[in-house]
């Protein structure tokens, strides 16, 4: 493991970013993203849609492209809140997956 580098667990939420060769705001994203990932664990995986035609169609002018758990949450311009929260539900759903409990919605009667 790098020095400095956070503990990822293996359960911990998947977050995907769409980038093409060059592009400048996949470069900010993938930092702003990785700076993420050391308060909020994540496993990042960045995909070059330059590899996949089907992938460079579909996200060519909207890239970078940023999906939590398989649900793109941002696009261009990231918004760094939208992650965090994607990131945070996604969280919450795979402890729902693994049995654990959740935190009761303070919006339920009791």
């Amino acid at each position: 493991m790098m020095r400095g580098a956070p503990h990822i667990p293996t359960e911990a939420p998947r977050v995907t970013i769409y980038r093409g060769r060059g592009c400048h705001l996949c470069d900010v994203a993938r930092l702003q993203i990785r700076a993420l990932q050391q308060t909020l664990p994540c496993h990042i995986e960045e995909i070059d849609i330059a590899t996949d035609p089907a992938l460079e169609r579909q996200y060519l002018l909207e890239i970078p492209v940023v999906a939590v758990a398989g649900r793109v949450v941002t696009q261009g311009a990231i918004d760094l809140g939208a992650v965090r929260q994607a990131i945070l539900e996604a969280r919450l759903a795979n402890l729902g997956d693994l049995g654990g409990t959740r935190p009761a919605d303070p919006g339920t009667p009791h």
